[in-house]
């Protein structure tokens, strides 16, 4: 162009520039020769480039204080605890080129179908057990309990337990009926403990013509609540892909509050945790309202607990299981 064998729209065309660009390199090319064209802010550090000092301090946070936590988790944790706002890609930058890798590979996801969520709270609760080391490797497993709203994906009740058993499903139903109500249905596997996998049918079950439930399917029932089966693991996705949320940042941060007991991580998963975790991951359900129903106390003492068949015998006792307990007269009645 400067020699004149070309015109500058045919030179802007060939760079890939805009004609006005192009006007502008050519004005700083005549007047600075090929020094014109160096862009200018080169050797500039950039307007968004972390502080040397903080991403030092940073990568020691990384390494020491959160060195189980994962890029997005430690983003938050950096805002919320330690005062350093700073973007979660500009974390992911700093730690990559530190040489920090990332806490768990990320796979691409299998095609499925999903299942429409509930379109109001209250319609259908997930649950689910997940047995883990949870306070670390040098502790015992134990296990994590958990109940999920379908509609919002909301942690509606959560606790440690040594085992998955039908007593600490109970205490889980409990805390939901107590903190929410009564859900219209829930989403639950086969396990034992929900569903009766044995094939024997006793006298009574074969004169009825069916099967007595197990603890928990009966106290549902008594509940008005529908259990429904899951065919797979896919199928309650949410809760299971919640577990594996809950495994990348609950181990974390029970590291980081030196917490190693069942009572004192539940005291703190019903204080802190619970309402961190919805206020990060719940969403807003398609309709407002609510379709839980609320259960008095009265009724949660007498139908959330274990029930037995025993006769009475002559001397006004009842032995159940070895245990003996004898029964008072009563208002209306002196012998039972």
């Amino acid at each position: 162009v400067a020699q004149q064998k070309l015109s500058l729209v045919e030179a802007a065309a060939m760079i890939n520039l805009s004609y006005r660009q192009a006007k502008r390199i050519n004005r700083r090319f005549l007047s600075e020769g090929l020094a014109g064209l160096v862009h200018r802010t080169r050797g500039r550090p950039a307007a968004n480039a972390l502080d040397p000092a903080l991403a030092a301090r940073i990568l020691q946070l990384r390494q020491d204080k959160y060195d189980d936590f994962n890029d997005t988790h430690f983003t938050e944790m950096l805002g919320e605890i330690e005062g350093i706002s700073v973007s979660r890609e500009k974390i992911r930058q700093l730690l990559r080129q530190a040489g920090i890798k990332p806490k768990r590979r990320r796979r691409p996801p299998r095609h499925r179908s999903r299942r429409e969520r509930r379109s109001v709270v209250g319609i259908m609760m997930q649950w689910d057990g997940s047995p883990h080391r949870w306070f670390g490797p040098l502790q015992p497993p134990c296990c994590l309990l958990s109940a999920i709203d379908d509609a919002d994906s909301r942690l509606l009740a959560a606790l440690f337990a040594p085992a998955e058993t039908a007593v600490a499903y109970m205490r889980l139903l409990e805390m939901v009926l107590r903190r929410h109500g009564a859900p219209l249905s829930v989403y639950q596997d086969r396990h034992s403990i929900h569903k009766r996998t044995d094939d024997h049918w006793s006298l009574e079950e074969q004169l009825a013509g069916v099967r007595y439930p197990t603890h928990l399917g009966r106290i549902l029932a008594e509940l008005s609540i529908r259990a429904i089966s899951a065919s797979s693991p896919q199928a309650k996705g949410r809760i299971e892909r919640g577990f594996g949320t809950l495994q990348d940042r609950l181990i974390a941060e029970l590291k980081l509050e030196n917490i190693t007991e069942i009572d004192q991580a539940n005291r703190w998963l019903e204080e802190i945790f619970i309402l961190r975790h919805n206020k990060r991951f719940a969403r807003e359900p398609k309709k407002t309202g609510s379709s839980f129903r609320k259960i008095s106390q009265t009724e949660r003492y007498q139908k959330v607990a274990f029930a037995y068949e025993a006769t009475v015998t002559n001397d006004n006792c009842v032995n159940l299981r070895g245990l003996i307990i004898n029964i008072p007269p009563g208002p209306r009645r002196r012998s039972y």
